[in-house]
């Protein structure tokens, strides 16, 4: 279960995989795999830290745990693999994206071209038992992702954290906000979406934050069709 991470997340985690409650998580994820369907694969349980260097990232969207569906979760928050149909709160992130920065809404879900420029599609639980949502909740990823948050926390220039929701908003006790930039919001879930995350605009305002930072900008579009290999 413990996969190495051979980018440079390997070395700022290191010791984090040696603690005690991470070798107890290990071995729970171990006997749940082996008894029950788990999302992701074990082999994408890390695509948030693969597909974005630790000296890479500037902008951070937090999710809750991965999707507890057939085949969607894949590591990165708020993504789906090819082929998935969109789900709701991805649904309305491209609704606000369509409003805010002229986005053109594609036939996917799959937002790894976010990933590859730096922005961290962070869960802060990376499992979840099939159709059970938080079953996995309480076994030790939350305190690995707030290590992931703290490494952060301590790069040299400002990271944008935006935190939609109030369980995403809990991490912010972690971020020294004289130094990084927090953008907050309702989910965006159909649930709460209505009460303040339509209209937030935090697409063009984490962009005017890396100008001002002397940061390339995020170029939020993702190609209208999948390429799972770009």
């Amino acid at each position: 279960m413990n996969i190495p991470l051979k980018n440079d997340w390997g070395q700022v985690l290191e010791q984090e995989f040696e603690k005690d409650y991470y070798k107890h998580l290990r071995e729970f994820l171990k006997t749940e795999y082996g008894s029950h369907t788990i999302y992701p694969d074990m082999y994408d349980i890390f695509n948030a830290l693969r597909f974005t260097d630790f000296q890479e990232v500037k902008v951070v969207i937090l999710g809750q745990d991965p999707y507890h569906g057939p085949n969607q979760a894949h590591g990165l928050s708020f993504s789906v693999q090819p082929g998935v149909p969109v789900p709701p709160s991805l649904k309305n992130m491209y609704q606000e994206l369509a409003a805010d920065v002229d986005f053109k809404i594609p036939s996917h879900g799959y937002l790894k071209e976010w990933a590859d420029q730096g922005v961290l599609l962070l869960n802060n639980v990376l499992t979840v038992r099939a159709h059970q949502a938080h079953s996995h909740k309480n076994q030790g990823w939350e305190r690995f992702t707030n290590q992931v948050i703290d490494a952060l926390n301590q790069k040299d220039h400002p990271v944008v954290f935006l935190l939609w929701g109030a369980a995403a908003q809990k991490k912010i006790e972690l971020i020294d906000t004289d130094k990084h930039y927090i953008l907050k919001a309702p989910h965006p879930s159909p649930l709460s979406a209505h009460r303040g995350f339509f209209g937030c605009r935090h697409f063009s305002k984490t962009n005017a934050i890396l100008k001002q930072e002397n940061l390339t900008p995020v170029n939020w579009q993702l190609s209208l069709t999948v390429n799972p290999d770009k």
